[in-house]
């Protein structure tokens, strides 16, 4: 009897156990909150389809290699927390990114929200100040994505972060290729009409600006609409006016209208330094063998001198490892876009309690690291919630790997970034 007694102890003893690790693990099934408890949900607003859709083409491959890093999760002081990424396309539609990134913070309740987005960032950035939830955007000069939100540098804002140049940045990148160049410092204008447009036209920190005060002639044209047909009305006031460089921002389909129409009328200058329709390599091919010669900014490439704290890869690495499993050229979006988890991620971690939106923000406002496009610092930065980062001159030319290639030219506003080649004129290319 007493061995029987015996025998039965453990299996009863299990048997408790096992019911009440069972009741635990319904509990937690039924308990959303302490899922929650568990896991840092992360929103991400970006343009994978629409206009800007260029800008997040690396996006598919950026989040999939973010989402293998935090697997596992990532761990805040002592505690370990599961991440959920939550991916928008905003479509190219700053309305409808406002009503996503509203929804992100509304509905899904995010901890963080990350914009990587020129066209949209003012409106998402919006509603996170809006609704107090830390922000962190890029891919837009800071004026574009300040002043049409009524900030002050001086000020700033409570909860929305940005990290990208200025357009006193990027003028003197391309001043920086002009004045290498042997020209008359007649220059043609060309913006497209809308908030990107109008900060680089602005005749007080814009592109007119700078060239007044370094000596040059502007030959201004006006702001022109998206999808223009004829270009004839600029190509000939830059003909009249002899100028022997043009510059501006336009997008790729209404820069290609414009360059096609130019070639067909005999404009020839010397440098046409465009924003934004130059970026891309695909932008470059859809002109042809006529993109040779093209100049551009470059805010990021395989040749930058910085690496990653997530992966340690060097700019070369990833940019190699994108086009190793996607098959595709890489673009300067690409850093920007592992970047900004950089800068995530690693707030986050700083917060103590990735929860407490506050310790985020605060995280975000004492951020100084170094990542994949350079130096973040919103700790000692004189433009409040802004942290530059460096950008400089290049040069498309044909041949390599792929049909076109960038090369750095002129790195007076960044040293730290090498050369690649010397500047060539248009007029001098066959």
């Amino acid at each position: 009897m007493i061995s029987q007694v015996k025998s039965t102890i453990p299996s009863r003893f299990l048997l408790s156990v096992l019911l009440m690790l069972s009741g635990l693990l319904v509990v937690s099934a039924l308990n959303p909150a302490l899922v929650k408890a568990n896991t840092i949900k992360i929103g991400y607003i970006s343009p994978l389809t629409g206009t800007h859709a260029q800008f997040s083409e690396t996006d598919p491959f950026v989040i999939l290699n973010i989402k293998q890093l935090v697997k596992s999760g990532i761990k805040v002081g002592d505690k370990d927390y599961k991440v959920e990424i939550i991916q928008r396309d905003s479509q190219s539609n700053p309305d409808r990114a406002a009503n996503l990134a509203a929804q992100l913070i509304l509905k899904d309740k995010i901890d963080l929200l990350l914009i990587q987005d020129s066209l949209c960032s003012i409106t998402a950035s919006d509603q996170a100040e809006l609704y107090g939830v830390p922000s962190i955007s890029t891919n837009m000069p800071w004026q574009a994505w300040m002043f049409p939100r009524k900030g002050d540098p001086n000020v700033g804002f409570e909860w929305t972060y940005h990290f990208f140049w200025g357009l006193e940045d990027i003028i003197a990148a391309y001043t920086d290729i002009w004045q290498s160049a042997s020209t008359n410092k007649t220059v043609g204008t060309l913006f497209l009409n809308g908030p990107d447009g109008d900060a680089f036209a602005s005749d007080e920190f814009g592109i007119p600006a700078v060239l007044r005060k370094n000596g040059y002639t502007t030959i201004k044209t006006g702001n022109f609409q998206v999808g223009t047909a004829s270009f004839s009305t600029q190509i000939n006031s830059f003909k009249k006016g002899n100028a022997d460089i043009i510059t501006g921002i336009s997008y790729v389909n209404d820069f290609s209208t414009f360059w096609s129409q130019a070639k067909q009328q005999q404009l020839q200058p010397k440098v046409v330094t465009m924003a934004a329709a130059l970026l891309f390599p695909s932008g470059l091919e859809a002109l042809g063998n006529q993109g040779d010669g093209l100049t551009t900014e470059v805010w990021w490439s395989a040749g930058h001198p910085f690496k990653s704290t997530l992966t340690g890869q060097s700019a070369k690495e990833l940019a190699d490892q994108y086009e190793k499993d996607t098959g595709r050229q890489w673009t300067q979006p690409l850093g920007m876009a592992h970047a900004i988890w950089e800068i995530g991620i690693e707030a986050l971690k700083r917060s103590g309690n990735p929860h407490d939106r506050k310790a985020v923000r605060d995280a975000l406002a004492q951020m100084k690291m170094k990542t994949i496009v350079g130096e973040i610092n919103w700790a000692d930065t004189p433009i409040k919630n802004v942290s530059k980062t460096p950008v400089v001159g290049g040069q498309w030319r044909l041949g390599g790997k792929y049909k076109y290639h960038l090369l750095v030219t002129n790195n007076g506003p960044a040293p730290s970034i090498p050369v690649q080649a010397k500047l060539e004129l248009l007029t001098e290319l066959k």
